[in-house]
């Protein structure tokens, strides 16, 4: 069958218009640029003793840190972060704080069938819990319930659109046209269960609270050993100027490879790219509509998100989603002008009514991939060390979460979400390479192929459904 171009091919914008948005660009994250006084913590020290050490300075480890010593306020809990907090996916994606745990109700239904109401039901209790700690600690995070907004830009994605239609509520291309104004839209599917934040104020927040609640945090605390070897007794982590020694200890090293070895294949570093543009003038706003704030995302498989800013800029993200041999994780890789030129140029297709808008921060970051696309949980050390990772993408919300489990776990007690199927099960692992690039490539290709013949899995995609691999998304 030939290849059919897909409406970003079809309508795109002259190069010469890209190049115009591009030309004053940094080569920088806008969240981070964008919070004022970003709190700073020591480095390590010497010698430590803990009741938990927390690895890992991101949502993951920060939500950690605060929910241990909301459960139990004398616990001594001290939080190692490696560079600065915040500085990798946890500041750099696009701050959509969605309720799901599962990446999406297909997702969870195909996978824990017989636990996902469970499931659903602990999702929006973590939501509303994210939302009253927001408000109750006064955490200036920019934090909107705005909902998300879920359009069809090809014909097929309109069936994919009214099958879902019982997650949400079912829009013509008219009806979603009135709410944003794009000449791509088919359809769209209008859904109340995301919150929009500013993710590097989300961190600076976080780990105020932490430090108000009595954490000790270091930062610029690389830990390059773990050492379980005591027989019950503490596990100890070593940095190059100083120790801790804790009872137990939580891993929230998100992409980065984990210290207990034997959970490394459980993801892959996956690069996501994204662009900021200026704030959008009063008739530019206009012109688009989208008074409703909603965070939006296409159905492709090579699929963009998208979202307004408190100050009304544009973040426009996704598509292009680029593995390094290896599992590299490399400042470098984050720097792919082809990436960015064609983010832009999708963006010009969605609204030509942006024609001359400046794009001001052009980044990249990387995901923790998993096979079945959302968090793990692993135990190690004889019960002291817990470790979760594999958010691919869905983290912002889930990570409170996946900190009750690791507590939960540590605690050694069986707990409702101990229980969990979702809990206890790990994904499949990805082969070593050369094969995990192999494999990697070619369901990329085979997803681009897919886009282009109106959503048509091949038979390298259909096996990976049999096998509940996911990548459909």
């Amino acid at each position: 069958m030939p290849r059919a171009e897909t409406v970003f091919e079809r309508r795109r914008p002259a190069p010469s218009l890209v190049d115009a948005a591009l030309r004053d660009a940094r080569d920088t994250c806008f969240w981070t640029d964008d919070v004022a006084e970003p709190l700073r913590f020591p480095p390590l020290s010497g010698a430590h003793r803990c009741d938990l050490a927390v690895v890992g300075g991101g949502y993951t480890g920060l939500w950690t840190a605060v929910r241990a010593k909301q459960r139990d306020p004398g616990r001594r809990v001290v939080l190692l972060e490696s560079r600065r907090l915040g500085w990798a996916a946890s500041g750099r994606n696009g701050g959509f704080c969605a309720a799901s745990l599962t990446h999406g109700e297909e997702n969870g239904r195909a996978r824990w069938p017989e636990e996902y109401d469970t499931l659903d039901r602990l999702a929006h209790e973590n939501f509303d819990a994210i939302a009253s700690t927001v408000a109750v600690h006064g955490m200036d995070v920019d934090f909107e319930r705005t909902g998300e907004l879920s359009v069809a830009v090809e014909p097929h994605q309109v069936a994919w659109l009214r099958e879902a239609a019982g997650s949400g509520t079912f829009l013509t291309a008219d009806e979603v046209r009135a709410l944003v104004d794009s000449p791509t839209y088919l359809a769209g599917l209008s859904g109340n269960d995301t919150a929009l934040l500013h993710p590097a104020k989300m961190v600076n927040e976080l780990a105020r609270v932490a430090s108000e609640l009595g954490v000790e945090i270091f930062e610029d605390s690389h830990v390059s050993s773990i050492d379980t070897s005591s027989r019950g007794g503490p596990v100890t982590l070593r940095s190059a100027s100083g120790t801790v020694r804790a009872s137990r200890v939580a891993l929230g090293t998100n992409v980065f490879p984990a210290l207990v070895r034997r959970f490394r294949p459980f993801t892959v570093p996956v690069y996501d790219y994204a662009i900021m543009t200026e704030p959008l003038t009063s008739s530019q706003r206009a012109a688009i509509g989208w008074s409703g704030r909603q965070g939006m995302d296409d159905l492709a498989n090579q699929f963009h998100y998208y979202r307004l800013t408190a100050d009304d800029r544009i973040l426009f993200g996704g598509y292009d989603a680029v593995y390094r041999f290896g599992k590299q994780v490399r400042g470098e890789h984050e720097h792919r002008p082809s990436t960015h030129r064609r983010l832009v140029s999708h963006l010009l297709t969605t609204f030509p009514q942006l024609e001359g808008i400046r794009v001001t921060h052009r980044w990249a970051g990387a995901i923790d991939t998993s096979t079945r696309f959302c968090a793990f949980w692993a135990l190690a050390g004889r019960g002291r060390v817990a470790h979760a990772a594999g958010f691919t993408g869905l983290g912002v919300g889930a990570s409170r979460f996946a900190a009750d489990v690791l507590l939960d776990l540590l605690s050694g007690e069986p707990t409702s979400r101990t229980a969990l199927r979702m809990v206890r099960e790990k994904p499949l692992p990805f082969p070593p390479e050369p094969l995990a690039s192999l494999g990697i490539q070619a369901t990329r290709w085979s997803l681009d192929r897919a886009d282009h013949q109106g959503g048509r899995r091949n038979a390298w995609l259909r096996a990976l459904d049999r096998f509940g691999l996911g990548f459909d998304s």
